[in-house]
């Protein structure tokens, strides 16, 4: 048996608020896009910005946190070619759906004129100036990386799933809350006896 390496708290903490957001701002993002008639007055869109531009500031810190806490070692029984598709596979959910995706839907609304407020507090600048063609082409592009990041997000999740139901081992469990150890039962001291 694998010994249970568990992500220190924080690790824990950004990883399933920005999973919670994340996942918030694409199924807004759905919605927006595809059912117009719930979204006509734009305020779903708006919605959708002002959660997904947190993912921006999230992505710098989780990172950050990560390279001065290093992630736990993944379990032994984990064959050398499955570690490096782990890796490589960390590496694309960060780059595509933290960065590519949060970047091109601001570089979309900033080529369209629109504005992006930040969870409706922070004005972000706009990246470039208005310009159709552009607005057009990162639309298309940040449309389908979307899906691309859906079925990305899916199959981490069923991989951590076989992980935790079909290997057995602790790849899932060093990411959930950590049981704290019951404190042992204790008897109570005998009264002292009588002289």
């Amino acid at each position: 048996m694998d010994t249970v390496t568990h992500y220190t708290s924080t690790a824990k903490w950004l990883h399933w608020l920005m999973a919670a957001i994340w996942l918030g701002a694409w199924l807004l993002g759905l919605s927006a896009v595809h059912w117009h008639s719930i979204n006509a007055d734009h305020r779903i869109t708006l919605l959708h910005k002002a959660v997904a531009s947190t993912v921006l500031v999230l992505v710098v810190v989780r990172v950050a946190w990560r390279l001065t806490h290093p992630a736990p070692p993944l379990p032994a029984s984990m064959a050398p070619s499955m570690r490096k598709a782990a890796h490589a596979g960390h590496l694309f959910l960060y780059a595509i759906a933290l960065m590519a995706l949060p970047l091109s839907g601001w570089l979309w609304s900033s080529s369209g004129g629109h504005e992006v407020w930040m969870l409706g507090l922070l004005k972000l600048p706009a990246l470039i100036a208005p310009n159709e063609a552009v607005q057009h082409a990162v639309g298309v592009f940040h449309t389908w990386v979307a899906w691309l990041c859906g079925a990305l997000v899916g199959g981490h999740t069923l991989i951590a799933l076989k992980h935790h139901f079909i290997d057995r081992d602790t790849v899932l469990k060093g990411m959930l809350p950590q049981p704290r150890d019951s404190a042992p039962a204790t008897r109570p001291s005998a009264p002292p006896s009588a002289p």
